[in-house]
């Protein structure tokens, strides 16, 4: 499929659940697994309906798991990034499509579902939002910076100021697009691929720095990985939040 193409197919899906989402009623939980609301059942629907209908394209979602896990091809989907938000009225929650084939995240498209931005990625191709590019703040210093959390640290890391927004996804295109200068999870291997790596495409794409706290893969196809991501607007400031967030770890696991 050509990139012009998987770009529309996945505006298609999140078009779709956008239109799904309109006629939820209930936003709350809906008792079939923990954390998992109605907004995510209904999301994951619409997603399904628009991606299972393309021939060689396999489907990772959060809320439904690995479809057609052979193809060349995998759509990775958080079809509702933020359902407590939602569920709250928090106006901070998203969809997050990525297309990852043999070499990585390939494309992607990320909506903010409350001011309807969509942010795009092709790899190799730079990234966008709502059509224009996009580039990451250039701060250098963690002392200078303003950074997205997941999670809360047990002591201060040393930023200039620090926001936690609930969104893995949109803190990403954040840090992509200049908003915030860096992200960091600080909880522990909480996040799955569907969560990180549209945004993560959208920060590459756009200049940005990304790493796994502890050094691992961030590209992984699996409805059991987890990992714990760190976006930068640099490299030096990722190699300051990454060296921050190591500065702690949970009880009873040797500090690397």
């Amino acid at each position: 499929m050509r990139d012009d193409l998987l770009l529309e197919l996945l505006h298609a899906t999140a078009t779709a659940i956008v239109r799904a989402l309109g006629s939820v009623g209930d936003w709350g939980l809906a008792g079939t697994r923990p954390g998992q609301h109605h907004s995510d059942l209904a999301a994951d629907a619409a997603a399904l309906e628009v991606l299972r209908a393309v021939d060689g394209i396999g489907v990772l979602s959060e809320e439904s798991g690995l479809h057609r896990g052979d193809a060349e091809l995998v759509v990775v989907v958080d079809p509702l990034d933020g359902s407590t938000n939602a569920s709250r009225g928090i106006p901070w929650y998203a969809t997050s499509l990525c297309a990852v084939d043999g070499d990585g995240p390939r494309a992607a498209v990320v909506v903010n579902l409350v001011s309807g931005e969509r942010f795009e990625a092709l790899r190799g191709g730079g990234a966008r939002r709502d059509g224009e590019l996009i580039e990451p703040s250039g701060a250098v210093r963690l002392g200078d910076a303003i950074v997205g959390l997941s999670g809360f640290p047990p002591a201060y890391l040393g930023w200039r100021q620090y926001r936690a927004l609930g969104a893995a996804a949109l803190d990403l295109c954040a840090v992509a697009c200049g908003v915030l200068d860096g992200y960091v999870d600080c909880s522990w291997d909480s996040h799955g691929p569907w969560d990180y790596l549209g945004g993560m495409l959208v920060c590459l794409e756009a200049g940005a720095a990304m790493a796994d706290a502890d050094g691992r893969e961030l590209v992984v196809v699996e409805h059991t990985a987890r990992r714990t991501p760190v976006a930068a607007a640099t490299p030096a400031l990722l190699e300051e939040l990454v060296a921050a967030r190591r500065s702690f770890e949970p009880p009873g696991r040797a500090t690397a």
